[in-house]
Parts: structure tokens; C-alpha cells; sequence
């Protein structure tokens, strides 16, 4: 999942792009948006973070997708699809006139086809396709568990392709609007493939979206320009407005340093203010201040598969000894809730009459001494190194749990890594203890209980980072898929929350209402419920002078 950019001098010299600088297009129309860290990759399909899919959003369309700021689905780059009876057949009519991006290497012949479509879902299936990722596949796709699913996936013909499942799942459709499911161009592929620049792309992507890659330079800048040939038309402004026809993401990793270049006007619009500076953003006259309850979860994954954490009575005491809700009030403020368990209270399974994870330091001792550990054990503590949706300081909250450990004789050792080289340890199973969090995808359950807990995710590479694997868990989240009945599912769902909380993988940490602050110049610009910064319309006015205060 992780990937390095040897050759993005020289990629960036072939697109005309200067990297020292990474100026921006010649235009009043370019938005810049002050971003919290490096994507990954410039793969959809190889990403998981909302840093990486927000990158990569602005490029890409999907088969179906969500309308902006809901979990609705509607027509994306397929115009219709039908559904067999028995669930199992999907067949998606395609639009005419998409066009594709281009670049120094490629300009498109044709628009877009089946065999786009074709194209980017084997390359993730199947391990001996050219465009397979060679050392651990497109985890995401697995982890999803459609490389089992799958029964077969062809194009009927130039417009239509059709997906054939093994079995009737509940959670198809929806997980073909998430990010990995972006198609790519076939006929791009074909050449670099006989170039033998296969790695090209991910590193000079082309997609169908509303903005075109124009360079990257990490810890700097990834920069785009507006496409004017795009499919679909924007939606009504103002008088006198036109969308962006620019667009940059400064990455930008700290929060003071992101709210110091909005207030001067380096960047128009901020990711994740830091909760102490709302009331300063709220008081501005220039600035504006937005939020949503997104659908994301905080937690504490301890490793199942290292000792002492293999021991269920290890890790319910450490799920006593965290006090949860001190940490909550500290570091996320109004913005936080205190988490029961691994979904937010607006899914719609979550099991709102979970009872709260006490915080009883005594009980932990015990639990302890039963496991053979009185007088405490050693452990790492991994913490994010930038601010996130779900964690807005991951120091100041691996600060406080390391406290808390140590009063049970708990002595962790805190350790972090930059975001990329973190993400890689996490995923690689590295931590014994690590503060992560996640934004659903597609807001279903599935998206949480599959994706971060289930068995198939556990395998190496996967994002079920505790590495917990449990039969009857796992046999009620596969068995809610299988269904469409909401009851039946919210059934199951529910059931294995009450797992999970038994066997307690991680400490349930936080749910979150996520801010973003804007120049008062930015017209169009929605939050959304499943984490996607999308600038697909937006627009800026001129900017009156400042207002002194």
C-alpha cells in the first residue's frame, strides 16, 4: 500500500511541470486547498485513507456514485443498470461521449468503452493480469471480499458490461461507488504496457474526471487543471461565476500552519481545523466555518497475534484502565463523542443500546493478575503523525493513554513514523497497540465490520489492523451480506457487536463532527458524510478587502 516516487522528476519534466516550485496555472480561477499530508499513491485503487481518495477523487468517476453530500447513489459513468432476479447478474449501460484525460505520453482515440471498465476491475482480480500489483495485490479489493465474490465480469458489448456474482450481496452496489472501483483507460494502458511503464499508472494517472493530473511533489503539492471536455455539465451558479478551472492540494500537515495560510489567502480552503482554533475561525469576518457528523470511528487496535494481546483478558483490561471520555473532552472537545463500538451512532446497525465501556483501573488490575501479568508488561504505542478526520491529535491522545496504561503497570513505549511509513507498519502488522481510525466508504456496516474486523481482512496487507479473526463473528457479517432484508441484517449486525465488545480487538475510542474552514470567497463547496472533499463545481468570487477586527 505504500509507494515511493523515484521517478517523479522525471514524469513531472515529461507533463512540463516544474517541481520546485509547482507553480500554479495562470489563472484566477485556481482554488487551492490546504491539505493535511501526502497521499499514498495516485491509485484509487491502491488507497484507502481520505487523504489519498480526495486526492484521487478529483480525477476519477465511478460506475455509480453518491450524490454530494449523501450515502444516495445515483448514476455515475453507467447511465442505467438492471439486476437479475435472483441478485446475482448486474448489467450497467454505459454513457456515450466520456472522454478521457490526456498527457505527454497519451492522447485518447476513442471515449470511454466496456473494456475501460473490463480493464479496471481484473487488473485487481487477477493476480497474473500485467496491471497487478506484484507484492501484496490491491488489499482493499480482497479485503472488500469481491476477489471471492466475483464469478466472472465481460463486456456484453462496446457499452455494456455485466457483473456475475457467486452469490446475491447486499453491499455490491454500494461498494462500486467507492474510489477503487474508478475506471481507468484501457487504451492508456495498452501503452504503457508496451513501453514497459507499467508503474506510470499510478504515477501519471488519467481518468475521466473533472480535473486532470498535472504534477505531484510530495510534502509539497499535488497540482491539477480543470477539464474542459468533462461529461458532465456543472450546476448553476451565480451570475457572473465560473467553476475553478485550477486546482491545487498544498499539503500542509500541521493545523496552525494550515489556518495561518487560509487567513493570509495562500489557500482558500483547510482540512480539520484543530479544535481549539474554532471559536478564532468562527470570529473571523473573512472566513467561514462548516461541519458535519461524518460517519468515522477512532479506536485503539491491539494486535491479537503478538502477546500479550493474544490474551482476551489483557485487552479488556486495557479497554478499563483508558479513560475514554477524559480523552475525548482533551483532545476533540465539543467535536468528539465517546465511542461504544466500532460503528458511529447514524449508521444505520449500530447498536445504540450497547452499554458504555467502563473506566475501572481496579477491575484492569485484576483482569491482569489473571492473565499472569501483576506487575504490568512493556509495549509500543503507535500514534498517528497527522492530524486526521477521527483524530485531531494523535500525540496528545497516545500522551494520555500512555498515562492511563501506567498507572496499571502498563509501560508503553510511543512510537510514530510519517503518515506513509505509518500506514505501511500498521498494515503490515508491525505495532503491538496503534491508534488508527476510519471514514466509511459507502455507508454501510459492511464498510466497518467487514472491512476492519472480518477474517478476510486480517491476512497480511489487510485493514482489520488487530489481526482478529473470530468464526462467529465473522459467520454473522457474511451471513448480513447475503440478505437485503434491513431487519435481518440490522440483526446480525447487532449480534456481532456484542462480539466484538466480548472479545474487545480494539479500544472504541471516538466518533467525530468534522470541521473545514473556507475564505468567504468559495461558492459550492459541500461537506460530506463519507469524507470526500469534492471541488466538481465549485467556484470563487472576488474577494472584498479585508475586514480588520
Amino acid at each position: 500500500m505504500r509507494l515511493a516516487f523515484p521517478a517523479i522528476a522525471a514524469l513531472s519534466a515529461a507533463l512540463g511541470v516544474g517541481l520546485a516550485g509547482l507553480p500554479l496555472p495562470a489563472s484566477a480561477r485556481t482554488l487551492v486547498f490546504c491539505s493535511e499530508g501526502n497521499p499514498e499513491s495516485l491509485d484509487p485503487a491502491a488507497v484507502t485513507t481520505t487523504t489519498a481518495m480526495n486526492v484521487t477523487w478529483q480525477m476519477f468517476n465511478t460506475l455509480v456514485e453518491f450524490s454530494p453530500g449523501t450515502t444516495v447513489i445515483r448514476p455515475g459513468l453507467a447511465e442505467s443498470w438492471r439486476v437479475s432476479e435472483d441478485g446475482r447478474t448486474y448489467d450497467f449501460s454505459l454513457r456515450t461521449g466520456v472522454r478521457f484525460h490526456a498527457n505527454a505520453r497519451f492522447t485518447p482515440s476513442r471515449t470511454l468503452e466496456a473494456q475501460d471498465v473490463l480493464f479496471s476491475f481484473l487488473r485487481q482480480w487477477k493476480p497474473d493480469h500485467p496491471f497487478h500489483r506484484a507484492r501484496s495485490g490491491f488489499t482493499y479489493f480482497r479485503d472488500l471480499g469481491l476477489a471471492d465474490l466475483l464469478e466472472g465480469v465481460e463486456a456484453l458489448d462496446a457499452r455494456t458490461i455485466r457483473f456475475r456474482l457467486k452469490e446475491p450481496d447486499a453491499t455490491f452496489l454500494p461498494n462500486l461507488a467507492q474510489a477503487f472501483a474508478a475506471i481507468h483507460s484501457a487504451e492508456y494502458a495498452d501503452i504503457l504496457a508496451a513501453a514497459g511503464a507499467h508503474d506510470e499508472l499510478e504515477r501519471a494517472p488519467i481518468g475521466t474526471g473533472p480535473f486532470s493530473f498535472a504534477g505531484y511533489r510530495p510534502d509539497i503539492a499535488v497540482r491539477y487543471r480543470g477539464f474542459a471536455a468533462y461529461w458532465r455539465a456543472p450546476e448553476a451558479l451565480e451570475p457572473g461565476l465560473e467553476p475553478i478551472d485550477g486546482l491545487v492540494f498544498s499539503i500542509t500537515p500541521n493545523p496552525a500552519v494550515r489556518l495561518a495560510k487560509l487567513k493570509a489567502g495562500e489557500c482558500q480552503v483547510m482540512a480539520f481545523p484543530a479544535p481549539t482554533d474554532l471559536p478564532t475561525i468562527e470570529a473571523d469576518p473573512n472566513l467561514t466555518l462548516i461541519s458535519k457528523a461524518e460517519l468515522n470511528v477512532a479506536y485503539l487496535a491491539l494486535n491479537t497475534r503478538k502477546a500479550p494481546f493474544d490474551d482476551v483478558r489483557v485487552r479488556r483490561a486495557i479497554n478499563l484502565a483508558i479513560d475514554r471520555r477524559a480523552i475525548v473532552e482533551a483532545a476533540y472537545g465539543a467535536a468528539g463523542l465517546v465511542a461504544r463500538g466500532p460503528l458511529p451512532p447514524g449508521l444505520w446497525a449500530s447498536d445504540t443500546g450497547l452499554p458504555d465501556i467502563p473506566f475501572d483501573r481496579a477491575e484492569a488490575l485484576q483482569l491482569l493478575k489473571e492473565a499472569g501479568h501483576g506487575h504490568g508488561f512493556e509495549t509500543d504505542l503507535w500514534y498517528p503523525p497527522v492530524s486526521r478526520p477521527y483524530n485531531p491529535d494523535g500525540r496528545r491522545v497516545a500522551d494520555m493513554i500512555q498515562a492511563d496504561l501506567a498507572r496499571i503497570g502498563v509501560r508503553a513505549r510511543l512510537v510514530t513514523e510519517p503518515w506513509s511509513a505509518y500506514r505501511a507498519a500498521l498494515y503490515g502488522g508491525v505495532p503491538q497497540a496503534m491508534l488508527y481510525g476510519w471514514t466509511g466508504d459507502n455507508g454501510d456496516p459492511d464498510n466497518f465490520l467487514n472491512v476492519l474486523l472480518g477474517c478476510k481482512a486480517a491476512e497480511p496487507g489487510g485493514a482489520n489492523l488487530a489481526r482478529w479473526c473470530d468464526a462467529e463473528y465473522d459467520s454473522a457479517i457474511q451471513a448480513a451480506r447475503r440478505t437485503s432484508d434491513v431487519a435481518a441484517r440490522t440483526a446480525l449486525y447487532r449480534h456481532a457487536q456484542g462480539i466484538f465488545r466480548r472479545e474487545a480487538p480494539w479500544v472504541p475510542l471516538a466518533h467525530t463532527v468534522v470541521h473545514m474552514a473556507l475564505r468567504r470567497s468559495v461558492v459550492g463547496f459541500r461537506m460530506d458524510p463519507l469524507g470526500r472533499h469534492l471541488f466538481e463545481g465549485v467556484a470563487l468570487r472576488d474577494e472584498a478587502p479585508e475586514t480588520s477586527r
